[in-house]
């Protein structure tokens, strides 16, 4: 019996034959690798990646797909939400960093970001299909109305690549957006920063971000008992993420380097 997308899972079901061989060339999955893929549903880019790749291990959250895809060799079902599922042990038993790949629901992609932000370091790339809005986003640059929160805190950790566009037309049913695949490789080694410090700054400064930064992280930064220089002269969306990382390091006297 033919699966029925299910909207509480924000199911679109990628069908255009040729976008999808232009994405698994993008990925190029090889044997051996630790591949991971969130949410395979009908397999679109689930078989091709097996065909080259020989074994995947999926997230599926979905029971009856679920079901179907433990029925295959070389498969490795985890059925489970994603944001519950413990990738630092995944990349352990794999032995080596993993590759994560998926087309992501469009709900919840932005705390899936957030979720795999902590094992960056555990992961050799990632390669998502994601709403071309939030793609657009993650890789804004400083001083336009896509750079936000969610630039710093990704491009902090990864180099961000807006792979190929995918219209709605190649989906079953077509979401009412636009999608891109984007190309997330974690920098190594990591620009060392103090993440809760980072993620709270952040948070601060683009909470007002119409206005100059000193009605908002200026009071911040007070409370904080700052003593050193920033220029507040200026709104969020202006300051470069190279900027932010320095001052949550001046915040916790974290050195860029830690040193031998």
């Amino acid at each position: 019996m033919a699966h029925l997308a299910r909207k509480r899972f924000g199911q679109h079901f990628l069908v255009d034959e040729g976008l999808i061989h232009a994405i698994v060339r993008a990925i190029d999955p090889r044997p051996g690798q630790a591949l991971v893929e969130i949410g395979p549903g009908l397999g679109a880019l689930t078989q091709p990646v097996l065909e080259r790749s020989g074994a995947l291990t999926v997230v599926e959250l979905d029971r009856d797909l679920a079901r179907r895809w433990r029925e295959r060799q070389g498969i490795r079902v985890i059925e489970s939400d994603v944001l519950k599922v413990d990738f630092t042990a995944l990349a352990a038993e794999a032995g080596q960093p993993l590759r994560v790949i998926g087309n992501l629901p469009y709900n919840i992609s932005t705390p899936i970001l957030f979720h795999l932000l902590p094992v960056a370091g555990l992961v050799r790339d990632q390669h998502f299909m994601l709403q071309k809005e939030v793609v657009d986003r993650m890789a804004a640059g400083p001083g336009g109305k896509d750079y936000g929160r969610l630039s710093v805190m990704l491009q902090w950790r990864y180099a961000i690549e807006s792979v190929l566009d995918v219209p709605p037309q190649a989906f079953d049913p077509p979401p009412r957006v636009d999608s891109a695949v984007v190309r997330m490789t974690p920098f190594n080694p990591a620009p060392v920063v103090d993440e809760p410090c980072l993620q709270a700054l952040v948070a601060v400064a683009f909470s007002q971000r119409r206005k100059l930064l000193r009605h908002s992280l200026g009071r911040w930064l007070d409370q904080q008992g700052f003593g050193g220089t920033f220029d507040l002269q200026r709104r969020a969306e202006e300051v470069p993420v190279a900027e932010y990382l320095a001052l949550a390091r001046a915040l916790t006297g974290t050195p860029a380097d830690p040193g031998p």
